[in-house]
């Protein structure tokens, strides 16, 4: 009897980072939870992942929402039986502005969604992997590793979430769970040249030029990392932070 698929929840699993690594968990013969406010988006990737011929699902979920982290664990299990994979990596950029100009409802936003709502996925992520063991990634930026003028929130979340991640990583390693964290840098999604984006190109422009490899990276690039990190052959890889950004904070 072969033995069952494993599933992966993946939050932000409607777009960019999120669905390329959806994917690319689907055509490693994993079942995909979908998590994400966009449903029409979410669901399109679902079918996308279907089409490969495993499972899949979609939860809509604003991981900000303690009550939403729990239904979409619940409901992960309820339909594809079991969670061995969760990838964290909801996120919002935040308008820039001087720190003193911030302003609380702003700051309060970006901490929620990029660091409350890791913390938010892990609280009901982590006890679903206890008895079988599994693995984690969150998503985190190069702007957890360094300063960024007018990014203070964002900064501080990422930062955070590396912590987080590290601090799970001990916790739960004793349950053969491994925890660990990515830090991309401009990745080419929306929220760096979609509609709307706050990065001009120019800013994207001076960036790149300070990466080793002179160029933005696309979604799958990204997403071949969290595959094999969640996979055995990183079976010995936790507490770690992995940049994901053509060279940018080596300098």
């Amino acid at each position: 009897m072969s033995s069952p698929s494993r599933v992966a929840i993946v939050t932000g699993g409607s777009s960019g980072i999120g669905r390329a690594t959806a994917i690319a968990f689907a055509e490693a013969g994993m079942d995909v939870s979908i998590a994400d406010l966009n449903e029409e988006r979410g669901m399109l990737v679902v079918e996308e992942i279907l089409s490969r011929g495993v499972r899949a699902i979609f939860t809509k979920t604003d991981v900000t929402l303690e009550v939403d982290c729990s239904r979409l664990v619940d409901e992960t299990i309820r339909q594809l039986g079991r969670l061995d994979v969760a990838f964290n990596n909801a996120g919002i950029p935040g308008d820039p502005r001087l720190t003193a100009d911030y302003g609380l409802a702003n700051w309060r936003r970006v901490i929620d969604v990029n660091l409350t709502g890791v913390f938010n996925c892990m609280t009901y992520q982590l006890p679903a992997m206890v008895a079988a063991g599994g693995a984690i990634v969150n998503t985190a930026s190069v702007f957890g590793m360094v300063g960024s003028s007018g990014n203070s929130a964002y900064c501080a979340a990422k930062h955070g979430v590396i912590g987080l991640s590290k601090v799970a990583a001990l916790e739960y390693g004793r349950y053969r769970i491994r925890v660990n964290a990515i830090s991309p840098g401009y990745i080419s999604t929306d929220m760096t040249v979609g509609p709307g984006t706050t990065f001009t190109e120019d800013k994207i422009r001076k960036s790149v030029s300070n990466n080793a490899l002179r160029r933005m990276a696309s979604p799958e690039e990204v997403a071949n990392l969290v595959v094999w990190l969640c996979s055995d052959k990183a079976s010995y890889v936790s507490g770690a932070n992995y940049a994901v950004d053509g060279g940018y904070t080596s300098g």
